[in-house]
């Protein structure tokens, strides 16, 4: 660290962030929490740093490659240096790529670099905010995850460990993870770190490429990432897609918590993509991948068939009911009874098994008109034929007496 550093502003965590660790913290004592007696005695340099330094991203020129130091120009007068272990293959002279401007070494006289999404071996003197370093989870308390780092204990706020809430911080325990640094106080040894801003531009690296080649029609893995009353969103791996209830399954869902639930993957067809506004909407499908119940079921029912089925929704117009899963039909209001009903639910109620007959189906419209009145004709009909001989014999005998004037219970 050069005496420099002293001179260069800071930005101060932002109000929300602060509040965060502030509430997480408690009433416990940071100190106690992270200070050691082996911290180093730091110079004018060992002041406080807080907040989460705007490096920025330059393109340049690799000059030399000399042992485990790599040499980067950005021009005429600027120059930079980068450690071998940030990249996947050792580069030749002349390659050009991005790096990170991590801070400048006055003494050197050049800027130290690293190169994006590459995770560093960190060291106490050389930390510094913003960068992404590898930290140890060690243990867990009521505010985050207690870490590792540098042979320094270091804090992380529970709201800062993941894109969502966890609710057990412990399954990360003994987990190394790569994190980035918030705040350093060298001065009392605290460090703050955050795994949730790396996973922020991961996800932003994904997505890029993610929508790049998505398209409509396509079929791919999906986690479902939250459930609500109208649908289920999923994480494609970079930007989440919209499934909503009618396109969850075949079947007719009160709620999506019926079909999936947080946490659950799933195969999704991509449905709709709108660039249109601010943010992209993705709308997504399962029940398109699986096969449509309508066709096997509608090939084993003939028109004029008895069938039974559950009442699965009531509506002033008649009542659905469900013939086999993901297939319903229709019971217009008039075919409910014989005489004039005013109210669905005075003769049918909602998951009441019932006994219907098929009047038509219609395979374009995917309809299916049923009725229950039909079948209480056919009941009194069957009723007249096995009704007591005796009983017709009297019916007749009174018939040739009184002729059609007959009427009464016995008429």
């Amino acid at each position: 660290m050069s005496d420099s550093d002293t001179s260069r502003p800071r930005v101060d965590l932002d109000d929300k962030l602060s509040a965060e660790i502030e509430a997480a913290l408690g009433d416990m004592s940071i100190e106690d929490m992270v200070d050691t007696p082996s911290r180093p005695q730091m110079g004018r340099g060992g002041g406080s740093s807080r907040g989460k330094s705007e490096r920025q991203v330059r393109q340049g020129i690799v000059a030399n490659v000399r042992g485990d130091d790599v040499y980067v120009e950005f021009g005429p007068k600027t120059q930079g240096i980068c450690n071998i272990q940030h990249f996947d293959e050792p580069p030749k002279t002349g390659d050009q790529m991005e790096f990170f401007l991590d801070r400048y070494d006055d003494s050197d006289g050049m800027w130290v670099l690293s190169r994006r999404g590459k995770v560093q071996k960190a060291e106490w003197e050389s930390l510094e905010v913003g960068q992404v370093v590898e930290a140890r989870c060690t243990g867990t308390n009521k505010g985050g995850l207690e870490m590792e780092i540098a042979n320094h204990r270091a804090f992380m706020p529970a709201g800062q460990v993941d894109l969502r809430h966890v609710a057990d911080l412990a399954v990360f325990v003994g987990e190394k993870m790569p994190c980035e640094v918030m705040e350093i106080d060298r001065n009392r040894a605290r460090i703050i770190l955050s795994r949730k801003t790396v996973l922020n531009s991961e996800r932003e690296e994904m997505r890029g490429k993610l929508m790049a080649d998505l398209q409509v029609g396509k079929t791919m893995p999906a986690v479902i990432t939250s459930v609500q009353e109208y649908g289920a969103f999923a994480d494609l791996g970079g930007i989440d897609g919209l499934i909503h209830i009618s396109d969850m399954s075949h079947s007719r869902l009160k709620h999506p918590k019926e079909a999936v639930k947080e946490g659950d993957q799933v195969q999704v067809q991509v449905l709709k993509i709108d660039t249109k506004g601010d943010q992209t909407r993705i709308g997504l499908g399962m029940k398109q991948l699986e096969a449509d119940p309508y066709e096997a079921t509608t090939k084993d029912i003939a028109e004029g068939a008895t069938v039974s089925g559950r009442v699965t929704k009531i509506m002033d117009f008649g009542a659905f009911v469900e013939l086999a899963p993901g297939v319903e039909g229709l019971i217009h209001i008039s075919e409910l009874s014989h005489e004039r009903v005013h109210k669905v639910q005075k003769v049918v109620q909602v998951d009441q098994v019932v006994t219907v007959k098929v009047l038509s189906i219609d395979a374009a419209a995917r309809r299916i008109s049923l009725s229950l009145k039909a079948l209480s004709e056919k009941a009194e009909a069957e009723t007249s034929r096995n009704e007591d001989p005796e009983l017709r014999k009297l019916k007749a005998m009174l018939g040739k007496k009184f002729g059609d004037n007959l009427k009464g219970g016995l008429g």
